[in-house]
């Protein structure tokens, strides 16, 4: 199968929002009146983000996913996407169950394959997606890491830690129960972009981002970009790891010692776990209920887990407001 025949077979599809699409030099949109284009791009590489035997659904949900979850930390609507792919050889059933995984995701969120390429190389994946955000009276109603003021709420959607508590137990850094496993690689291979909430927090989120390489350093950004500190609960991020959770070991939980791990080893993993792909956020205390009905509206979960400080820096605490020494850090590629 040749490259053009791969592309027609899997990935062209008839346009809807587009006025060109897959197949020609270029993709061409019709961007809305009083709107922006918002524009991220993200790099999926074999044996640094994914395992080579990952179930390429999975992985074509997830390819698309870390880059709707980008659209979503801005509040923007998606609109369409290019996929770079490069491979090693073509692998028929595998580009079949990929570009399942990849486009059941986009018609889930109206979001359109408008182009891109294809090589022969290592298995090498990269969306560039782009969403729409409204412009009101001259004003972006995008959400951005620099608006959190000193007082406002922080909140984080969903679950996190499970990521990351599969990706060690893959590399055989701890034992899991098959069923605790099970969950907790599906979070890592199949992540929700929290889409809906990030619209729905227009107007009342002041900062936003995607918790993708860590809640401890993405927060940073936040703190960084807008010239503020935190405080954290370190105990209420953790309660959020759903592994700890009766839901999960199908038993009542009995505390960290469920799964053998010591409360520093839980705390790793909610601060400085990553791929978790949830929300990070702040909020204006009297907008408490306004927060409240996006996390309904959107059927999202969200959690109070601090607020914003004037003083620079970020501290942690614990359950009973006892400081805990900062010792959780963040992926980083290149660290």
């Amino acid at each position: 199968m040749g490259e053009f025949d791969l592309i027609a077979r899997y990935f062209k599809r008839p346009v809807r929002r587009a006025a060109l699409g897959v197949g020609d030099d270029c993709a061409l949109l019709l961007p809305r009146p009083s709107t922006q284009i918002a524009i991220s791009t993200d790099m999926l590489v074999a044996g640094r983000h994914f395992f080579a035997d990952t179930d390429p659904c999975r992985l074509g949900h997830k390819s698309l996913a870390v880059n709707l979850s980008d659209l979503a930390a801005c509040g923007a609507k998606p609109l369409a996407f290019t996929l770079a792919l490069s491979l090693p050889g073509v692998d028929e059933p595998w580009l079949a169950a990929f570009a399942h995984g990849l486009l059941a995701l986009a018609d889930a969120h109206g979001c359109e394959l408008i182009g891109g390429d294809t090589t022969a190389g290592p298995l090498n994946i990269c969306i560039t997606v782009l969403g729409e955000v409204p412009v009101v009276d001259g004003r972006s109603q995008a959400l951005l890491r620099s608006g959190a003021k000193p007082g406002d709420d922080l909140y984080v959607s969903g679950t996190l830690g499970d990521a990351r508590l599969a990706l060690d137990a893959l590399l055989g850094k701890i034992t899991l129960p098959d069923a605790v496993l099970a969950a907790a690689r599906e979070r890592l291979e199949q992540p929700t972009p929290r889409v809906a909430l990030g619209l729905a927090l227009r107007g009342v989120a002041s900062a936003a981002l995607d918790v993708s390489d860590g809640l401890i350093g993405d927060l940073g950004h936040i703190l960084e970009s807008s010239g503020v500190g935190a405080t954290v609960d370190a105990d209420a991020v953790t309660t959020l790891i759903a592994a700890n959770r009766s839901s999960t070991l199908g038993r009542p939980a009995e505390g960290p010692s469920d799964l053998s791990l010591t409360q520093d080893q839980w705390r790793t993993l909610a601060l400085s776990g990553g791929d978790d792909y949830e929300l990070l956020f702040t909020a204006p205390v009297h907008l408490r209920e306004a927060v409240a009905q996006a996390s309904r509206s959107s059927q999202t979960a969200v959690t109070r887990i601090g607020q914003i400080d004037a003083t620079a820096g970020l501290r942690l605490v614990d359950q009973r407001s006892q400081p805990l020494a900062n010792r959780y850090a963040s992926f980083d590629h290149f660290a």
